[in-house]
């Protein structure tokens, strides 16, 4: 078996406040296979864009690293000074488009003025070689050419976020880190947000995908492995069919029952909410970090914190109903 792509161990990591530090990745274990579309899923606050920062070392105050180590493409990176990540990893290795990429670019400058500034941050570049690369790059992608010399406000949501994709990978990295690539968008510009990442994967111009989002339905149509995180932690992980149609951590299931789907049992079903709210992480609740919330909740649970433990098959899960079904 190949080495992953992306593998983080023991990751911990805290923000540190007047009142103490709020621990927002508190022991987590996470790899990106080569060639795998990684989807990490759970609610707002849940630590999945820290989590995301951590693993691509982009860690600065208040943010503070606790522990860990990560590997990205056999490259060590918490031995790296950050400049050097900065132009030996970002945007060469691995380019990360976060949730705020559609209103964080510059509304006064036309799309090739930022794509010539984020290319010699790299290497140096005449102005005709960017234009050919980024024409090139559009044309593969099946994105008007025109749109490199218009500004962000000439766009359409659904374009900026396609253009801001494209531009990202111009490098050829072998990881593509999106954090909410789709939540802003309505469901037919989705799809083609989806279908032009896939195949950006399906041509090799990039290697593996790691999804960030809340919802699970949208991983559905493209991931597959699933991690999902609840309070700091990672509290199930498998392979995506798995994770879709036989969930084992009751959080899991909330997560999947909470959204209306087409299936007729979804519809049998109606919509299920998850009672109460996340926890804080600066004092999360002893034991289990779900139990206040969860229908199946057991005294053990109140006083223990689970194992995140293998259940077998690439599948893992933090919960005292399944530990007699662990795999030693």
């Amino acid at each position: 078996m190949s080495e992953p792509l992306l593998l983080g161990l023991n990751l911990r990591a805290a923000y540190r406040i007047r009142l103490g530090e709020i621990r927002a990745v508190d022991g987590v274990d996470f790899e990106v296979p080569r060639g795998a579309v990684v989807g990490l899923a759970g609610e707002s606050g849940c630590g999945k864009s820290t989590l995301v920062n951590v693993l691509l070392a982009n860690v600065r105050p208040p943010l503070m690293l606790k522990s860990g180590k990560i590997l990205l493409d056999g490259l060590e990176l918490l031995g790296m000074a950050r400049e050097e990540v900065r132009k030996k990893v970002w945007g060469v290795k691995v380019s990360y488009v976060p949730q705020s990429a559609l209103n964080a670019i510059n509304p006064t400058k036309r799309i090739i003025e930022l794509v010539k500034d984020a290319i010699r941050q790299h290497k140096p570049a005449t102005d005709e070689e960017i234009i050919s690369l980024c024409k090139k790059r559009f044309e593969e992608l099946n994105l008007p050419v025109d749109s490199v010399y218009k500004y962000p406000h000439e766009l359409s949501g659904g374009m900026r976020q396609r253009v801001i994709i494209a531009i990202s990978t111009l490098l050829n990295p072998r990881l593509l880190v999106v954090d909410e690539p789709t939540s802003a968008l309505d469901v037919s510009t989705q799809k083609q947000v989806l279908r032009m990442m896939l195949d950006m994967k399906k041509d090799r111009i990039i290697d593996s995908i790691l999804f960030v989002t809340h919802e699970l339905p949208v991983l559905r149509q493209v991931a597959t492995h699933v991690y999902v995180m609840y309070a700091g932690k990672i509290v199930e992980y498998g392979p995506a069919d798995s994770i879709f149609f036989s969930p084992m951590h009751p959080y899991t299931k909330a997560l999947m029952y909470s959204v209306m789907t087409p299936e007729p049992e979804s519809r049998a079903r109606g919509l299920v909410t998850i009672p109460g709210e996340p926890p804080s992480l600066l004092m999360p609740p002893q034991g289990c970090r779900f139990h206040p919330r969860c229908p199946y909740a057991m005294d053990v649970c109140r006083v223990r914190e689970p194992k995140l433990l293998s259940m077998g098959e690439g599948r893992g899960v933090a919960c005292f109903l399944h530990h007699s079904e662990a795999v030693n």
